[in-house]
């Protein structure tokens, strides 16, 4: 932008023979050219002390009326004396599971995770493995729920999954995304990166990769004490839902189904975000 030009009609009023006379004795009044009292230095800026009122106790301000989301979770000091899942709670539909594990806790050794992200797998759905039948590498989709499934996808990442349903099912949950709770400095470590931002955990290889997970994990049951093991945790308040990521192989109503679940209002959230919305 072009700067505004200004002009001024009213014209600089002439000094008086009075004020001339006055501006050899007191300069500043030469700034006082409309005044008929010239004021003396000493009263010009003389200052009056204001009468001091009693400091009354206030509230802290507060700097914004909305809640900003902590990308660096406090430790959870209580996560120790959580109880381990019991295996009836796994064997539910997955579609059921999912939501169910937000907030939930997943522990090994000293590293404890926050399940902020999940998605469904069913049987008959087009995006499960189960859809290859009982293999070496799918056999534990089709146990029972409670157990871990762990797949190497890519050649790569370390994808871990919940199995869910009745023996024989085929369903399971995969972990997309969590939050640090405890570990910080093992999760890191095995991450090779140092920072405490979401891009730590938000993502299912990333997750697999700090819980220094492989696929002789696969098939470890999560609802007992010690190794890989899922705890009680709070539920969410609100929750996110939307259709899956990277299932475009999948037939279109599964790609377009809203299976997958997230704690609203958390950074801790993997790619796309903007598939997400508030669950009815």
């Amino acid at each position: 932008m072009q700067p505004c030009a200004m002009s001024f009609s009213r014209s600089i009023p002439t000094k008086t023979a009075l004020e001339r006379e006055s501006s050899s004795s007191d300069v500043f009044a030469s700034f006082c050219y409309g005044s008929t009292t010239v004021m003396k230095r000493e009263q010009r800026f003389k200052r009056v002390a204001k009468p001091r009122l009693p400091v009354q106790p206030t509230e802290p301000v507060r700097r914004s009326l909305r809640a900003k989301p902590n990308p660096s979770p406090q430790p959870d000091t209580s996560s120790g004396e959580r109880k381990t899942l019991p295996r009836d709670f796994f064997q539910i539909d997955a579609l059921d599971l999912a939501p169910r594990l937000l907030g939930k806790f997943l522990r090994r050794d000293d590293v404890v995770l926050q399940i902020t992200e999940v998605e469904a797998y069913r049987p008959n759905d087009s995006a499960c493995h189960g859809r290859f039948g009982i293999t070496s590498r799918t056999a534990p989709v089709f146990g029972a729920g409670g157990r871990a499934y762990v797949y190497l996808c890519y050649g790569l990442h370390m994808m871990l999954n919940v199995v869910a349903d009745k023996e024989g099912a085929g369903a399971a949950v995969l972990i997309r995304s969590c939050a640090p709770i405890s570990g910080l400095d093992v999760i890191q470590q095995r991450r090779g990166l140092k920072t405490e931002k979401p891009v730590l955990l938000t993502g299912p290889g990333k997750v697999g990769q700090a819980l220094g997970l492989s696929t002789e994990w696969s098939n470890h049951p999560l609802y007992t004490p010690g190794g890989l093991e899922l705890l009680d945790g709070p539920e969410p308040e609100s929750i996110l839902v939307g259709p899956r990521v990277g299932i475009q192989y999948a037939l279109p109503e599964h790609v377009n189904a809203l299976w997958r679940f997230a704690i609203a209002g958390t950074p801790w959230i993997s790619a796309p975000k903007n598939t997400l919305r508030p669950a009815l």
